[in-house]
């Protein structure tokens, strides 16, 4: 029998894909994303039986709003998926209030708010999977804030693990590195953002042009195979990373 999997910013990107890859194993999956039309597209093209609901994770309310949604049509979730965050580089000296904000709101809050939401729905058998980041041990010059609130998630999923073992809810951390797939060729940052932050990474011998990048689809099977790990085996935190082929 297929899960009901939940997924936050499911419209782009890593969450596109996951979509993609449960619709098509047999799963129901449940669809949220800031941007309505982009998760409706998704959910049309995966076909019938898949739900998509505006929700923007910074948001209390909106979360609450979403999984009140989630609960009177289902009883009970197998999967969240906390995969919706943001990233931009910059220095202390130029970030912007919005910048702070919208990193910390989205990136860190916006996964405690869904986890919370959801918890009533997973207890006695749910999985929580946080998506994270290797900016963090890599120190990436500025993407401090960003490393930091995916740093802090980290944090947070391994006492989740614990605190939420009586509930039968297993929390696992995926720390991803650098993947794409056809539909992104590169940042929507300016020009000189990304030339500086190139430049950054490499006077502490981060070559961003020689790291390797893996695939949506890839990490998507990995996923996969987290999910229908057998019941006595938890995988409590999981990294992906890019290898050239050949």
């Amino acid at each position: 029998m297929g899960k009901i999997i939940v997924i936050t910013g499911a419209g782009d990107g890593l969450g596109r894909a996951l979509s993609r890859r449960f619709a098509k194993d047999g799963d129901t999956v449940i669809l949220l994303g800031r941007t309505f039309s982009k998760v409706e597209a998704v959910a049309d093209e995966i076909g019938e039986g898949h739900l998509a609901l505006e929700c923007d994770v910074a948001d209390p309310q909106s979360v609450r709003d979403a999984f009140k949604a989630i609960g009177q049509r289902y009883p009970r979730i197998d999967v969240l998926i906390n995969n919706a965050a943001v990233y931009e580089p910059f220095t202390l000296a130029e970030v912007t209030d919005a910048q702070i904000a919208s990193q910390i709101n989205i990136n860190l809050a916006g996964p405690i708010y869904c986890a919370r939401e959801a918890l009533p729905l997973l207890r006695g058998g749910g999985h929580l999977i946080n998506v994270t980041s290797e900016s963090g041990p890599l120190k990436m010059p500025m993407l401090w804030l960003y490393a930091a609130t995916k740093s802090a998630l980290e944090y947070m999923s391994d006492s989740w693990a614990r605190e939420l073992e009586s509930d039968g809810v297993r929390v696992t951390n995926v720390q991803a590195g650098m993947m794409m797939d056809e539909t992104k060729t590169g940042s929507n940052w300016p020009a000189e953002v990304s030339m500086r932050f190139a430049v950054e990474n490499a006077k502490v011998g981060i070559n961003l042009r020689e790291r390797p990048i893996s695939h949506y689809n890839s990490a998507a099977s990995v996923f996969r195979a987290i999910l229908d790990a057998p019941a006595d085996l938890h995988m409590q935190s999981v990294a992906l990373r890019g290898t050239r082929k050949g």
